[in-house]
């Protein structure tokens, strides 16, 4: 498998480093930084550029903070990944990040290997967004949302019954692992349902599930 290549983006020297050393101590010759930056706006100009597979964005970049980046990214449709890093972890700031088409969103005093799984895995076309602040925020991002974040009208009528079971459970955060302990099958069985989920519904990415499970009332706040 060819390496995953990064993009920092954070506007503390001393945060990136600390960043670029997690990385090449524990990482291993997988992960590989292919550019940095202090600048929101010069982030996504590398984007562009450089074609990262996973953009590592402060959530308060200066010019263009978090949001607006990972916004501007996904109006170009850029093949980039865009994982949040914050010091904060507030409900709204999720909202406003999922809202804007980020992947990732972890805090940044994440312990090491929890990050290094959440880069793999973003980059690996996942979702990661802790279960916890997705059934905390979750039902005030569908209340407040003013327009889909699919872009499209799913007919949840094309999933099988199994699949639709998967959906529910994605909507409710639950992982992979705790999918299948549920369901009482594989780990692969369940990825390969939620791939065939996402395919016939013609989402991005588990977090367009969620919001999609919600707006269509598959999944009602506080089920």
């Amino acid at each position: 498998m060819r390496p995953v290549r990064l993009l920092i983006a954070d506007a503390s020297a001393l945060q990136r480093a600390g960043l670029r050393a997690v990385l090449s101590e524990n990482a291993g010759a997988d992960l590989i930084i292919a550019g940095e930056t202090g600048d929101g706006g010069e982030a996504v100009e590398l984007a562009r550029r450089l074609l990262p597979d996973v953009l590592i964005a402060d959530a308060t970049l200066p010019r263009m903070d978090g949001a607006a980046v990972a916004r501007a990214i996904t109006t170009a449709r850029l093949p980039v990944r865009v994982l949040i890093m914050t010091a904060q972890d507030s409900d709204d700031e999720l909202i406003e990040m999922i809202g804007a088409g980020a992947t990732g969103y972890l805090c940044k005093d994440t312990p090491q290997d929890e990050l290094i799984a959440t880069i793999r895995a973003v980059a690996a076309g996942g979702a990661v967004i802790t279960p916890q602040a997705l059934a905390r925020a979750l039902p005030r991002f569908v209340a407040a949302a003013s327009a889909p974040v699919t872009g499209v009208t799913a007919d949840l009528s094309a999933l099988t019954g199994r699949e639709r079971e998967v959906l529910i459970h994605v909507a409710r955060g639950h992982t992979n692992a705790e999918i299948a302990e549920a369901l009482q099958v594989s780990d692969t069985t369940v990825k390969t349902h939620v791939g065939h989920m996402l395919a016939k519904l013609r989402l991005r990415d588990r977090t367009q599930a969620v919001v999609l499970a919600y707006e269509t009332g598959l999944v009602k706040p506080g089920d």
